[in-house]
């Protein structure tokens, strides 16, 4: 229905109720003009009178009083929907849809959406992990998070941490195979490349060198499209990786892998929190997207300084030293 049909009817149904154009204009929070037209184009579009009008008052005719019956059910149905819609929007419950890349985000978005369920039981977590950057419409997205900034347009995006790729490898791999002293060196060590989900080709290695990002080709000795399974063989000393900061930042700290040539990690990425207008969201969907900017914005937790990695990689090949000429391949 057009809305200015819409308002003419309810502009009708206020003056039936209140005796009054004035009355229901400023119900309405409309000029008593744009009421009395409002009423003027209902009445030529249904082709009869629907009030009696004295200097003092307006009275129902028959065909208004009818009009009136039929349309009141209708505006009743319409009024409680509204209130639903504008109570939903307000409350802190109902559905949550949000989409992650696949990439270990279940470390990062879980302990977020821990929390933020914990203080709002009543709100329904809908996630979808995938690659791809879908249709946001389509989709019925509320909140995303990916890898780059917002996948269309008219999407909000905020920075919430940067993404860094960190070569590392096991004690164990370290012990048995050396650690490489150049990138160079790489192309004589066991090396884990990661395949594309999308396309399928094996992705360079990115490298920092100097001021570039440089995409650097490495002898694969183990092919995935899962970052969890590189990370898992990267652990048990099968393979050196190039890994990132959300795979490893723990393992790194904790000394269960060691990162090397840490003069060359990619931190030029970032994973982005992405989402429509504000205006628009329910309270929940605010509230979370505050919840998520306030605990992943520059984490600590996923972000491995300058300093921890070359601190780590020091440690890491002193250890390996001290136990003695690695065996070769």
């Amino acid at each position: 229905m057009p809305i200015n049909e819409l308002r003419s009817i309810t502009t009708f149904a206020r003056t039936a109720e209140l005796g009054s154009l004035r009355r229901a204009a400023a119900a309405q929070s409309i000029t008593p003009q744009a009421a009395s037209q409002a009423l003027a184009q209902l009445e030529h579009y249904l082709g009869v009178r629907l009030f009696h009008r004295t200097t003092r008052s307006m009275t129902l005719t028959e065909d208004g009083r009818r009009f009136l019956e039929a349309a009141r059910p209708a505006l009743a149905g319409l009024q409680r929907a509204l209130t639903v819609v504008r109570q939903s929007k307000d409350e802190m419950a109902g559905p949550l849809r949000i989409v992650t890349p696949h990439i270990n985000f279940v470390r990062v978005l879980w302990p977020v959406l821990k929390e933020f369920c914990r203080k709002y039981p009543e709100v329904q977590p809908d996630v979808l992990m995938e690659d791809r950057v879908g249709n946001w419409v389509e989709d019925r997205v509320e909140v995303g998070f990916r890898i780059g900034a917002s996948p269309a347009e008219g999407v909000i995006a905020r920075r919430l941490f940067p993404l860094q790729l960190v070569i590392c490898a096991a004690p164990s791999y370290l012990a048995r195979y050396g650690a490489p002293q150049s990138l160079e060196e790489l192309a004589s060590h066991r090396c884990s490349v990661f395949r594309s989900p999308n396309k399928g080709t094996l992705l360079p290695w990115n490298v920092k060198v100097d001021d570039s990002i440089v995409a650097y080709q490495v002898p694969p000795a183990l092919c995935s499209n899962n970052e969890e399974l590189e990370t898992e063989a990267v652990l048990a000393g099968h393979v050196i990786g190039s890994l990132t900061n959300i795979a490893v930042a723990q393992h790194v700290r904790s000394g269960r892998l060691v990162p090397l040539l840490t003069q060359h990690v990619s931190d030029r990425a970032s994973v982005f929190i992405y989402f429509g207008s504000r205006a628009e969201q329910p309270a929940r969907v605010r509230a979370f997207i505050d919840h998520a900017v306030a605990s992943l914005k520059d984490t600590a937790e996923f972000v491995l300084t300058a300093k921890e990695l070359a601190t780590a990689e020091a440690k890491g090949r002193r250890s390996v030293r001290a136990r003695g000429q690695p065996r070769k391949r």
